[in-house]
């Protein structure tokens, strides 16, 4: 159901549309948490290893998958409160084209670079061989991943959070009922986790194309659109490539991390494999309630309602907020017994290093929710100058003292503390600049 975020209380508008998101990125987490849990349960230490260390190569395509959705979605967002509804046709038609041809390009160096990446990150004999096969099979359902993002970023754009809501609860428990049939009735390994996010993943694209389609035939317009509109393009390309090389840069970062982990061993490297995925449930939930925020933003700018803007921040931080001290809590007191979903009791060293990892990050939740709702609103008015310049300080900041702070305490510690750092100055300049923009707006429209 289509969804006007122009009219409304702001608070309760986005918490009734950003819950179903939120709820969809925790069953989106849950292919790869499932990946890891059915790997380090079901085959060894190693397979949860290679499962993790290929995880951050594939976060690479997925910040091209990414880059599209948000780029589709801020323009659909706005034509749409703008009520132009041929032009946002003519949009999401033009976003896929753009979109399926930059999957085939990245399968194609997928399919060619995974192995001398693999290599260039120093992966361990033991771990490479499944490394490799988990990535091959994961490089042909590129399009999936590609063309369901785009549907996600259409519906979130019609103000419609629950309908992927439901594809996602459905393909991702289904995900794991057929993780655990491919590893333990066939005796697939790895290739049997891979496999089974390929068809879950698959089933779901087609089940989100339809239903967009079907929604958009819906749309009362004059006469046909055209397919392709070059300037639309450009203005999709403007928000979708800085949201590209955030989220690249960001996995490109990841990757040299994990490249000082790997120097470790692999019972660090499992250790942060497991840990990592649950850390990533909290910032990509964070990452997505940013999304919502930049769909509301981007209607109310369509609509010319700038106002609504600022209190669409402060509603979204505070609901980021709420959901940060249950996550500093859960992975505090109980992160041994989350750990111990991903390994088993024996893997000491690896939970030691698990452990760790959330003691130091999780109390941060509060710093790095904040940039993402700043972040949100930057990307909703198109201010991607500014949006790129505090993503990346975070990135450089950690990449930096990861190398730094390893070396001087010659521990993995001293890697951990890296996050915290480049969160909490980042999201000092994503506050920063949302405020900027605000009194730029205000100016725009002083009675608001």
């Amino acid at each position: 159901m289509n969804k006007d975020l122009t009219v409304g209380k702001p608070e309760t508008v986005l918490w009734s549309f950003c819950l179903p998101l939120f709820g969809s990125i925790v069953f989106q987490q849950l292919y790869n948490i499932a990946d890891s849990l059915v790997a380090g349960k079901f085959i060894g230490e190693n397979a949860l290893a290679a499962v993790g260390n290929s995880y951050e190569i594939t976060l690479i395509f997925i910040a091209f998958a990414f880059g599209c959705n948000m780029g589709c979605s801020v323009v659909v967002s706005q034509l749409y409160g703008a009520k132009e509804y041929g032009r946002m046709k003519t949009a999401v038609t033009t976003a896929c084209i753009f979109s399926g041809a930059l999957c085939c390009m990245l399968m194609v160096i997928g399919i060619l670079g995974c192995g001398p990446l693999l290599r260039l990150i120093r992966t361990p004999e033991e771990v490479f061989a499944d490394s490799t096969l988990y990535l091959d099979i994961y490089v042909w359902g590129l399009p999936f991943v590609f063309f369901y993002n785009i549907s996600t970023g259409i519906f979130s754009a019609l103000g419609d959070s629950k309908t992927p809501f439901c594809f996602l609860a459905a393909s991702s428990t289904s995900n794991i009922a057929v993780d655990i049939l491919f590893v333990k009735a066939f005796h697939m390994g790895v290739a049997g986790v891979a496999w089974a996010t390929f068809l879950c993943q698959g089933i779901s694209c087609a089940l989100a194309l339809l239903s967009i389609w079907a929604r958009l035939r819906k749309m009362p317009i004059q006469g046909t659109p055209p397919v392709f509109d070059k300037g639309l393009l450009q203005r999709i390309i403007a928000i979708a490539v800085p949201s590209i090389l955030q989220q690249s840069f960001i996995s490109v970062g990841n990757i040299m991390i994990q490249g000082v982990i790997n120097g470790f061993g692999s019972s660090v490297m499992a250790g942060y494999s497991a840990a990592v995925k649950l850390n990533n449930m909290v910032t990509t939930s964070f990452t997505t309630i940013g999304n919502g925020i930049s769909n509301f933003t981007a209607q109310n700018l369509g609509a010319g309602k700038y106002g609504r803007i600022r209190e669409g921040f402060r509603a979204g931080l505070r609901m980021v907020w709420c959901l940060c001290v249950p996550f500093c809590v859960l992975y505090i007191v109980f992160g041994r017994h989350l750990l111990l979903l991903f390994m088993e009791k024996d893997s000491a060293a690896a939970l030691v290093t698990g452990r760790q990892f959330l003691w130091i990050l999780s109390p941060f939740y509060f710093a790095v929710s904040a940039k993402l709702a700043a972040d949100g609103i930057l990307r909703g008015v198109s201010a991607m100058g500014k949006f790129m310049t505090a993503t990346f300080t975070d990135l450089i900041l950690r990449v930096v003292l990861a190398f730094v702070l390893s070396g001087w305490t010659n521990s993995p510690i001293g890697i951990w503390c890296a996050w915290p750092i480049g969160w909490t100055i980042s999201m000092g300049l994503s506050v920063f600049f949302y405020r900027k923009k605000c009194e730029e707006l205000s100016a725009k429209s002083p009675s608001v």
